[in-house]
């Protein structure tokens, strides 16, 4: 069993900053690509930000320049540094990673979620 656990959300002012953190545990070979996605009220769910596991980033155009995505291969755990926050930025934020694992019998790679970490950015 492999799970995600989320922590860092909450309420700040906007111009605040945020860090989330996300710890994969359980029965991992290996985690390949990891990631944060939002859903805000109303919205679909985006994909905010995705980090290979040799350290390749991807942003979606509304944070960048303000979020920085990060990990940490040795304890399994991505980061998401979030500043300069706008309300906009108002959502469940999810942890989410690929993991290479054995199941039944044979390797193969799943996709496992956080819990989802809210973050509101409100005056």
């Amino acid at each position: 069993q492999v799970q995600l656990v989320e922590s860092g959300g909450g309420l700040v002012q906007p111009g605040g900053s945020l860090r989330l953190s996300c710890a994969a545990s359980g029965s991992i070979f290996n985690v390949n690509d990891m990631g944060w996605y939002r859903q805000a009220p109303g919205k679909q769910r985006e994909l905010v930000a995705g980090i290979s596991r040799g350290g390749s980033t991807n942003y979606v155009h509304s944070v960048k320049g303000r979020f920085t995505i990060s990990r940490d291969n040795a304890k399994n755990t991505v980061t998401l540094q979030m500043n300069s926050l706008k309300p906009e930025d108002t959502a469940v934020y999810y942890c989410h990673a690929n993991v290479l694992g054995f199941y039944s019998g044979t390797y193969g790679s799943r996709d496992y979620w956080g819990q989802g970490t809210q973050v509101s950015v409100s005056s």
